[in-house]
């Protein structure tokens, strides 16, 4: 008797493994399907576009028609290969032709020529005057290559354990919080809604392939319920994307659907070995948590503490230091003269803060420093990597604060309250034997990022703590869709780095020098860091978030309200009002908003301002030993 119940054990056991292996292979085979229509369809895209007469607008339409298709095969397996590898899929449906900036891992190099090719650009290039054949063709045969890459056993290998599924799955939400009901890149918006059901429905098909070849770490049925209710509500939905529903879409399905899949990523011991996870944080609870992501070592030269109550006393020295004048070459000036705390550490008063000379003026608007920790990138042209780099350059830059490091550090350590502080946190640096600059500089960022973790009404709604009213989720929509903002300004956080968060985005608008328009603003921005001529006039894409209290607007402070800033989109940029912008990276055409139209995007814009609680500045500043120094005014005098 005990034979046959191991005899039976045995045969159980090896039923379950070959039934899991079948359903696994079943799952491979899926992907190595849908991969293989999708080359067929492009490999008849081809031989569509090598057929046509491009000046006929028949063989256009054929051409466009197949595209479709083409796309449609895409979404089916744009669950895998969006995540497998980022680069390679930019040469399949790449939204530019070259792209310049590095991801966040990689930004202490040189910024490098990214190419792009595929569908998106195909579909774009077909509207260009002339249009050139052997350039389309050079696309699809681009991206034909690319699609070499995702047959490698890099990533095939990927498919035989559970862990790429819930991190691309990851990958995907966010995306259909950000970037598909956009129209990033989709460049026929009447077909943005009818390729996002169909995608939803192809992911549907995946999940169902995926639960019974990995059954010990399936999805849940209360998952599997809500996104079978997401794809009713899409279904439900108007196709017209501006019609569309963006606000309840991530509110009620999308969101949910993302919190779970953190639950499991962290209950089921997920690992990654895709750079896409580098900055995103498997603890967020929401995308609308300030933890989504990371992009900034806010503590620098102190990243290694984790001790609370050092911690809190390095805030406190930053928060003297930020006010403290000691830190300029004069004595007068400090951190807190143009990052104004109580302006939502910007300065509302001038379009561009004055020179140390107190003469002239500085060549930028003054950058709110709420949120800056959630940019890779820093400074309006992305000049440096950290915020600490930023801190330096201010303090060093003779028409800004004018100090010399050697002097500064001597001032600071010429205060017995400093001095004691800086001289315990020396242990916890044991790279530095006498306190620098870094040490000074990191004090300060550690305490201002903290301002950056406050919410904002439209947070609290996406997280069901509150509501909004009609007019505000009405221009949440609008923002979305047909006012094209969301596809530069990108979920959770309103700025120009979206899913999975690894990089910053610069645009081109053509801002003017001044609001009549007579002339575009002579500043290069990104092009003096980054000489390249896509790069000309562009700058890094900012969050609107507090947009209401960070006047005035754009990189030189042209304009003093949100109407006018409006206005510059809504005309179509710099081009549509006329100037010239040769490579303009937004749409020429005028959006046609209405009164109402801006009325409801501005109500939006003001959903999003942040409950920021600000403190009382410090009653005194730290006395030195030099009393010429004793003087100095807590905030500066200019």
């Amino acid at each position: 008797m005990k034979t046959f119940i191991v005899i039976l054990i045995l045969a159980a056991t090896v039923f379950c493994l070959s039934f899991n292996l079948r359903k696994k292979e079943e799952y491979k085979s899926l992907y190595s399907t849908t991969l293989e229509e999708f080359r067929q369809e492009q490999n008849h895209l081809l031989t569509v576009i090598k057929l046509a007469d491009l000046s006929n607008d028949n063989d256009r339409e054929k051409i466009k028609d197949q595209i479709r298709k083409s796309r449609s095969k895409l979404k089916a397996i744009d669950f895998w290969l969006r995540y497998f590898e980022p680069i390679a899929y930019r040469k399949i449906n790449g939204p530019l032709p070259v792209e310049w900036e590095n991801e966040v891992f990689e930004k202490f190099e040189p910024p490098y020529r990214r190419q792009g090719g595929g569908l998106i650009l195909t579909e774009l290039s077909l509207d260009e005057e002339p249009i050139n054949k052997n350039a389309i063709l050079s696309l699809i045969d681009t991206s034909l290559v690319a699609l070499q890459t995702f047959e490698a056993d890099s990533i095939t290998t990927q498919l035989d354990s559970y862990h790429h599924f819930f991190l691309a799955n990851r990958l995907y939400l966010l995306n259909l919080a950000a970037l598909y009901t956009t129209g990033f890149e989709c460049p026929d918006t009447s077909n943005i809604i009818p390729e996002m059901r169909f995608m939803l429905a192809s992911v549907k098909n995946i999940y169902n392939n995926f639960d019974p070849a990995f059954s010990s770490t399936s999805l849940s049925k209360e998952y599997l319920d809500l996104y079978n209710k997401t794809i009713d509500f899409t279904n439900h939905q108007p196709v017209q994307f501006s019609l569309f529903d963006h606000f309840s879409f991530i509110k009620d399905y999308v969101n949910p659907l993302f919190r779970m899949n953190q639950k499991f990523i962290n209950s089921y011991g997920v690992r990654t070995i895709n750079l896409s996870d580098y900055s995103l944080d498997n603890a967020a609870n929401s995308i609308f948590d300030k933890s989504l992501y990371n992009s900034q070592n806010t503590k620098g030269i102190f990243s290694l503490i984790e001790d609370e109550t050092i911690l809190a006393e390095i805030k406190q020295m930053g928060k003297l230091l930020f006010y403290d004048p000691i830190l300029s070459g004069n004595n007068l000036r400090s951190c807190a003269s143009c990052h104004k705390p109580t302006e939502y550490f910007t300065d509302t008063t001038l379009a561009t803060a004055f020179q140390f000379d107190r003469q002239q003026h500085v060549p930028r608007n003054t950058p709110s420093l709420i949120n800056s920790v959630f940019n890779h990138l820093v400074m309006l042209d992305g000049k440096h990597i950290s915020l600490q780099g930023q801190a330096r350059e201010v303090i060093l830059n003779p028409i800004e604060m004018n100090s010399t490091e050697n002097e500064l550090v001597k001032k600071v350590m010429s205060c017995k309250e400093y001095k004691n502080a800086f001289k315990k946190f020396l242990q916890y640096t044991p790279e530095e034997k006498d306190v620098t600059l870094s040490h000074i500089v990191s004090a300060i960022t550690f305490y201002y990022a903290d301002f950056s973790n406050y919410y904002a009404p439209f947070d609290n709604a996406m997280n069901n703590k509150t509501s909004l009213n009609g007019a505000e989720k009405n221009g949440f929509n609008l923002f979305m869709s047909k006012a094209q903002c969301g596809t530069c300004h990108f979920v959770p956080q309103f700025n120009g780095i979206k899913p999975p968060y690894v990089s910053s985005e610069f645009e081109v608008l053509g801002t003017p020098a001044d609001t009549a328009y007579k002339s575009l603003s002579a500043d290069k921005g990104r092009y003096e860091v980054n000489p390249a001529p896509e790069m000309l006039n562009a700058f890094r894409t900012g969050t609107v978030r507090n947009a209401a209290f960070t006047k005035p607007y754009m990189h030189n402070g042209v304009f003093e309200t949100l109407d006018q800033v409006l206005d510059l989109y809504d005309a179509g940029g710099g081009a549509g009002k006329k100037l010239i912008v040769n490579n303009q990276t937004l749409s020429a055409d005028s959006l046609r908003l209405s009164k109402t139209e801006k009325t409801n995007l501005i109500a939006f814009i003001h959903s999003l301002n942040e409950n920021v609680i600000f403190e009382a500045p410090p009653a005194d500043l730290p006395a030195s030993s030099n009393k010429s120094l004793n003087s100095r005014k807590v905030g500066g005098e200019y």
